[in-house]
Parts: structure tokens; C-alpha cells; sequence
């Protein structure tokens, strides 16, 4: 964690602040404003410049600079100007009243700032506070919050963090072993235990304890936050573990929230820019790049507009090389990411478990009886078929056979239409022949729709795809490698046919070869194209999970570049969308899913073969853990999203598996 200088706004070489007074009242003065000329000289100034143009200004011409901006300026742009022009700590204390007057509280706000600032910043607020509003910050946000969540807010509040050279190691093992004991390792959580070592231990001291804590409890502190806490304290305490991993990050995750999907989280992105731009926006545009695929430069570019895009893109202070060499910070948060997805041993959760009462004979009676006569009654199909297990549906259709004479199957097909239909015969397949059916489709007719022949063989176990391929055999009487030969071509094809053969390796890592990896992948980079595609398909679909974990890990130690945006800038087309989706499905698989899900439903219309092959194939393995992921990236909830963009007996059906709200 490097102390130099990261920011993207710096001291102006041939700074003369009279002159600058001069040029900001010239561009205000008169019909209308150079708006223009405002910027240019506002976010080329440092914030320290700034206020002595602000002395200037009122000892020139007897006016209040900002006053004169909120006058000239209106909106966004107005906050973003009037936001630099303030001093760090009173834009700061600003924010904060802000957050805290009125009706409702914007919690997000106080956890931001109070979780990511350092001992000299929280003083410097406390006083900026007091000065500027008369009144004590503490007793206002005690005043404002309550439980838990407020003794945390308290304690961040007193700026008494032990240094970053302050480092316990005879308390490192100690430490982990009382954070695991008061949450993990009981029934229920002492939050206060939680409180007094989040809030006080040194940054470094901490990023030691969270390593130690993964050891003893094979998970990271943040999913046993998730799982142990709620509500606004989970969050808070998300916010100062990731602050504590890394601050860059952190911000980089708050920008995306911040311009993602419909409409812009302005005040989030004004109060980011403005806070960081001096400090280590260029690692927070490292992070960003890292984590999203996407510079910081070209999101801003994308969301916003006018005079504002113009203010915050010289902030952000340029755009990033897709695949260029990782700065110090991004390379060590690179390399503990991975480091962090391969010691964590995730526990997978589906959202549909058998029913415990179950009477296979009384659920067909029950089928059939809401099949016959005039009407269907839906309610009860879905009841049923949607609140069992797998297995407890297929003892359902062998009795409604054996009971009745009659295919279930043929039944549901006739009574039922469109994706109520195509869900409910989903849900009552067989994985293996419901995938089989997945990769047909995903085949027939004109066009291919690659990204489900991708997300379909890239996350099956070996198991799975042997049983598929039965599964296909028996149902179409052709191979589902004959399929695939005659409907793809090239490097694409081999790699599907590759993934379709069920036979990647399982086990741990072999670190010594993961090391050999690593290096046959950094040396295939400087091959042309079709080695460097041969390389990564031979490691990339043979080895087992862990050990590629691994294997990306060790290729930023040995390239000092990230995996997924050398794909993405060494690769293209169908096979780039295929070592892509292993990646991330290597580094975390629900994620993968999640980001499936949102881009099924995200924009104008909804991918329902895409959101109906993932709500009824990972129902029952890990759909709970897709759930949190989706919250987590993408801010929203995925019942929100199922609720807002399906309707009738169909979205009925998918809240059901989904399991909740988050």
C-alpha cells in the first residue's frame, strides 16, 4: 500500500491566484457564463490553490466565490463546481449534514465517509462540522442512528485508529481466533467484540487478522459479516473491512453502484470525484478497470453529459490502456483477490429443498384434478412443482403415471403456454436431460445462441456434462459432440467439444505447476494469436478449478497483468466470450450466474431462455449464494428485478424459486 502521491489533480505550475480571481469574475460577468472557462480553471487548480482563489476573489471584489457559482451555475454541474470549491474537510461535513437533516437518513452516505477516512480526516471533519453548523457531529449522528449501527458510527468518529506501523503480531492469531469465536463459532453474534477490533486495530494489523481469520474459519470475514450481521451494521462493517483491504477498491465499487443500470447516483459520484481526485484516483481508475472490464473514463463518458461529463472526466484524469501493466496497488489487490478466492471454501445454498410432508401420490391426484375440466388451475401446479425437489418431482410424474395412465409431462405441455409452460417443464425434467434440452435449443434453427452453449459447459461438473451427453444421445440420437462439430467451427468449437468431454481434472492445486502454468500463460501473451489461443484453451479447459485459481493468481506475480484483460484484448468473438466466462466462473461461480441473470433482464426486453435455464438449474445448488452476489454487485435485489420486469403466473413461479428478498 503505497503512501505517495496517487490523485489526478495537482498543484498549477504557474499558479497566481489574483489572475485566476480575475478570470473566474470575467467568466461570470455579464449575460450568461462562461461555463466553460469555469472548469477548465477550477479542476486544474488543487484544492489548496482553490481557497486562495477564494481570498482573492473576496478581497478583488468584495463577493463570496461560491455564492457567485450557486448564482451562474444550476444542477449537477453547480454541486460538482461548489463541491471542489470547498475545502476537503467541509465538503466532507457538508455531505454529512446533508445525509443527516430532514425526514429518512442517507445511511450509504455516513458509511462512505466515516468508514473511509483516515484519523487526520475524521479530526479535521469533527471541526469542520462544528465550525460551519454550530452544533456537534456526534451527538447529531447519535441523535439520527440507533443499535449497533450507531456504536460503530461512534467509535469511527473519534479518529482513534491505531497507526498503519502499529502492528500486534503476538494478537494477529488471537484476534482472528475472537472474531471467529464471537460470531462463526456461536449461536448469535457479540457485536461489541466485532465493534472494538474493526474500529480500532491499525489497517495493516487488520489485513493481517482477515488473512489469519480465513485459516480459521476457511471463509473471509466479509461472508461471515454477511451471514452474522444485517441491516445497516452489515453494511458498515462491509464498508470498514473493504476500506481495510483496500480503499482504491472500495471507491471503484461505489463509482460503479454509482452509474450502473437506469439513472445516476450523482451526489455518490460528485462526493467521490471531488473527495478522491487529490488523493488516489489513479488507483481507484486501476481498481475499477480490474473489477468492471470497463475504465472509469469511459463509464463516466457513457452516464453523464454537458458541461458536467466535461468537470468529471478531467477529474478522472484520463482514460486507462484496457490491458496495460497494473500499477503497485491493482497488482497486490489482483493478486489477493485471487489469493482470497482460493483459500475460501464457499458454502452452496440452493433456495429449493425437499418438501417435508411429501405424498407423491396426493401431489399427482392434486396435478391432475387441476388439469381437468374447464380451466387450469395454475396456483396449484405451481404450488406444487415449485416446493419440491427434483428428485421428489420425477417420484411425481412416475405416479401420475402409474395412478392415472397418463404423461404428466404431456399433460402440463397442454394446459399451460408460453414461459409458464417452457418453466414448468423445466422444473420437471431431469437436470441432465433439462440441460440436454438447454443445448438443443441453444442450437437449432438459424443463429446459435453461443453464450448458453458457454454458460452451459462451462459450469457443469464432469458428472453433469457425462450425464448431458447420455441425456442427448437418448433424446435427439445424435452425440452432443456431433452437435456442436456441425454448428460451430475453429477454435470455438474445439474448445466446446473440449469442455463437452467431461474430463477436467479434479482435485487441489499443484502449486509448483500452477507456477508452470502461470508462466506458459505469460509466455503464450507474446506468441501470435493462435498459440496464444492454443495455450490458453490447454490449461484453461483441462484444469481443475483450484488449481487454476491458482494458476491465475501466480500469472499476475509473473506478468504484472490481469487474466481477463488479456483475453479481452488479446481475444475476440465467441472464443474470447468462452475464456471468459471460465474465469470468472473460476473466481467465483455464483458472480458469474448473477451477472447472467442482471444482463438477462437489464435494457428493453428480457431473455427468458436465459433466466428460465438459470432459475430452474441452479434452484437447488446455489441459487441462495447467486442471490446475495446479484445484491452485492449490482445493488438491487433479484427478486426486485423478477418482480419488476416478468408478470403473471410466470414471475409468480420464479419468486418462488428465487426464495426471498435480500
Amino acid at each position: 500500500m503505497g503512501k505517495e502521491f496517487r490523485g489526478t489533480v495537482v498543484d498549477h505550475p504557474d499558479f497566481d491566484a489574483g489572475s485566476d480571481a480575475e478570470a473566474l469574475y470575467n467568466a461570470m460577468k455579464g449575460f450568461g457564463s462562461d461555463k466553460e472557462a469555469i472548469l477548465d480553471l477550477i479542476t486544474s487548480r488543487s484544492s489548496a490553490q482553490r481557497q486562495e482563489i477564494r481570498t482573492a476573489y473576496k478581497s478583488q471584489y468584495g463577493k463570496d466565490l461560491i455564492d457567485d457559482l450557486k448564482y451562474e451555475l444550476t444542477g449537477k454541474f453547480e454541486r460538482l463546481i461548489v463541491g471542489l470549491m470547498r475545502p476537503p474537510a467541509y465538503h466532507d461535513a457538508k455531505e454529512i449534514k446533508d445525509a443527516i437533516k430532514g425526514v429518512g437518513t442517507d445511511e450509504k452516505c455516513l458509511i462512505e465517509i466515516l468508514a473511509s477516512r483516515t484519523n487526520e480526516q475524521i479530526h479535521a471533519l469533527v471541526a469542520a462540522y462544528s465550525d460551519a453548523y454550530g452544533r456537534d457531529l456526534e451527538a447529531d449522528v447519535i441523535g439520527d442512528t440507533s443499535g449497533h449501527f450507531k456504536k460503530m458510527l461512534v467509535v469511527l468518529l473519534q479518529g482513534t485508529r491505531e497507526e498503519d506501523d502499529v502492528v500486534s503480531e503476538d494478537l494477529v492469531e488471537e484476534d482472528a481466533q475472537e472474531l471467529y469465536e464471537a460470531g462463526e463459532a456461536q449461536w448469535g453474534t457479540d457485536e461489541a467484540k466485532f465493534i472494538m477490533l474493526l474500529g480500532n486495530r491499525s489497517v495493516t494489523h487488520l489485513q493481517l487478522v482477515f488473512d489469519e481469520y480465513q485459516k480459521i474459519a476457511e471463509k473471509s470475514i466479509e461472508d461471515s459479516i454477511k451471514s452474522e450481521l444485517s441491516g445497516d451494521f452489515e453494511r458498515l462493517m462491509l464498508a470498514v473491512v473493504q476500506c481495510i483491504r483496500s480503499r482504491p477498491m472500495f471507491f471503484a465499487k461505489r463509482l460503479y453502484k454509482s452509474m450502473k443500470g437506469l439513472g445516476t447516483a450523482d451526489n455518490t459520484l460528485i462526493r467521490i470525484m471531488v473527495s478522491r481526485s487529490e488523493i488516489d484516483m489513479l488507483d481507484i481508475r486501476e481498481c475499477f478497470r480490474l473489477r468492471y472490464e470497463k475504465s472509469l473514463y469511459n463509464m463516466i463518458q457513457d452516464d453523464t453529459s454537458g458541461d458536467y461529463k466535461r468537470t468529471l472526466l478531467k477529474l478522472c484524469g484520463g482514460d486507462d490502456d484496457i490491458a496495460g501493466e497494473f500499477f503497485p496497488e491493482a497488482a497486490q489487490i489482483a493478486y489477493k483477490m485471487w489469493e482470497i478466492s482460493a483459500m475460501t471454501k464457499v458454502q452452496l445454498r440452493g433456495t429449493v429443498r425437499p418438501y417435508s410432508d411429501f405424498d407423491p401420490a396426493s401431489d399427482a391426484q392434486a396435478l391432475r384434478k387441476a388439469m381437468k375440466g374447464f380451466g387450469t388451475d395454475e396456483d396449484t401446479i405451481i404450488e406444487i412443482v415449485a416446493r419440491r425437489s427434483n428428485e421428489q418431482r420425477q417420484e411425481i410424474r412416475q405416479a401420475f403415471k402409474s395412478l392415472l395412465g397418463r404423461d404428466l409431462m404431456a399433460d402440463l405441455k397442454s394446459e399451460l403456454s408460453k414461459n409458464l409452460q417452457r418453466l414448468i417443464l423445466g422444473l420437471m425434467m431431469t437436470p441432465a436431460d433439462f440441460d440436454a434440452k438447454m443445448m438443443k435449443k441453444a442450437m437449432e434453427g438459424a443463429g446459435t445462441d453461443e453464450h448458453a452453449l458457454i454458460e452451459i459447459l462451462v459450469t457443469r461438473s464432469n458428472q453433469e456434462i457425462q450425464e448431458m451427453c447420455s441425456a442427448y444421445q437418448n433424446a435427439f440420437k445424435k452425440s452432443l459432440e456431433d452437435a456442436i462439430a456441425s454448428d460451430t467451427s475453429g477454435t470455438f468449437k474445439r474448445i466446446l467439444i473440449s469442455l463437452a468431454q467431461g474430463a477436467r481434472e479434479e482435485g487441489p492445486a499443484d502449486l509448483d505447476r500452477a507456477s508452470e502454468d502461470a508462466q506458459a500463460l505469460a509466455d503464450a501473451c507474446n506468441a501470435d494469436s493462435d498459440d496464444l489461443e492454443d495455450k490458453f484453451m490447454s490449461i484453461l479447459c483441462t484444469r481443475s478449478f483450484p488449481h487454476l485459481r491458482r494458476v491465475f493468481q501466480e500469472f499476475v506475480r509473473c506478468s504484472n497483468k490481469d487474466i481477463e484483460q488479456i483475453i479481452k484484448k488479446e481475444m475476440s468473438g465467441d472464443v474470447k466470450n468462452a475464456m471468459f466466462a471460465i474465469v470468472r466462473s473460476v473466481k467465483n461461480q455464483p458472480s458469474y450466474f448473477a451477472d447472467r441473470l442482471y444482463k438477462a433482464m437489464k435494457g428493453l426486453g428480457t431473455d427468458d431462455r436465459a433466466l428460465i435455464r438459470i432459475m430452474v438449474s441452479r434452484c437447488e445448488i446455489d441459487l441462495f449464494n447467486i442471490r446475495k452476489e446479484f445484491k452485492e454487485t449490482h445493488d438491487a435485489s433479484l427478486h426486485d428485478f423478477i418482480q419488476g420486469d416478468t408478470s403473471g403466473d410466470y414471475r409468480k413461479t420464479l419468486l418462488i424459486l428465487c426464495g426471498g428478498e435480500d
